[in-house]
């Protein structure tokens, strides 16, 4: 979370126990560990191109699970499903964001990879009735099988493979590379600034309508054009309640926006 400018805005929010709320990272809690990720800044990006309207984020991920565990009969699909239905009820799905893939990366699974993601993307549109609703899908880092807890993941590339080629034969669905980004010591999971260029590139994906087969050449420019903005008072008063509640800010800095 330090390691990268954190991204306030009044017009992203994200679903959390029922309520629409004003986004802060980390977005999702399925790990005590969960960070910054690319929702952030894809949200960010779509906000740059689309001023004063108002973006949610759905979350739904599941650190560490393999597509099997997103079979349309089980819990993950289940909750993804149920909480995108709540969020339609006030709200137009515009993207299904997906990015998994690590947990298959070993001992053959890439072979039924495509089908069951077919199966998995089907499922989701039939569910939520967005038979054209973009899939956006991506790549997983080039720096895995080399160390740390990526080292088992020596099949990525082949995984990145089928993400591919599944972009290139359905309609609306559209790959994003994992090329050139950096892991945390871990070796498995994407470093912060890396998760901040890989959310432009899915952004730029859903914008144009295609395939980001390799990195943006301005995407360091435009990570920093999402996280230099001038705060609004809204932001402002957010950003004070949060520091606070971290034991970062004083009681004196809090009260003042609220006299």
């Amino acid at each position: 979370m330090h390691e990268v400018m954190p991204i306030y805005n009044e017009n992203i929010l994200m679903l959390r126990n029922g309520r629409w709320q004003m986004m802060s990272e980390p977005i999702h809690f399925d790990r005590s560990v969960a960070g910054v990720g690319p929702a952030a800044s894809f949200a960010q990006a779509w906000c740059n191109a689309n001023e004063s309207e108002q973006i949610g984020l759905i979350p739904c991920a599941e650190g560490g699970s393999s597509i099997d565990e997103w079979n349309a009969e089980e819990t993950l699909f289940c909750h993804a499903i149920s909480e995108a239905k709540f969020a339609m009820k006030t709200s137009e799905l515009i993207a299904i964001l997906w990015h998994q893939g690590e947990s298959d990366s070993h001992s053959e699974k890439y072979k039924d990879y495509y089908r069951k993601l077919d199966v998995l993307v089907n499922s989701f549109r039939k569910e939520l009735g967005v038979t054209e609703v973009p899939f956006i899908v991506g790549g997983l880092g080039d720096y895995l099988g080399k160390s740390g807890f990526g080292r088992s993941c020596v099949e990525y590339d082949l995984i990145n493979q089928e993400l591919l080629r599944y972009a290139e034969n359905n309609r609306n669905c559209y790959f994003v590379t994992g090329e050139r980004l950096y892991s945390n010591p871990d070796g498995i999971h994407i470093n912060a600034e890396s998760q901040r260029r890989l959310g432009i590139r899915y952004f730029e994906a859903y914008q144009t309508k295609s395939n980001v087969n390799k990195p943006l050449d301005n995407e360091v420019e435009i990570v920093n054009l999402c996280c230099e903005k001038e705060y609004t008072i809204a932001e402002k008063r957010y950003i004070t309640l949060e520091q606070f509640t971290l034991g970062e800010g004083s009681l004196e800095e809090v009260m003042k926006f609220f006299k």
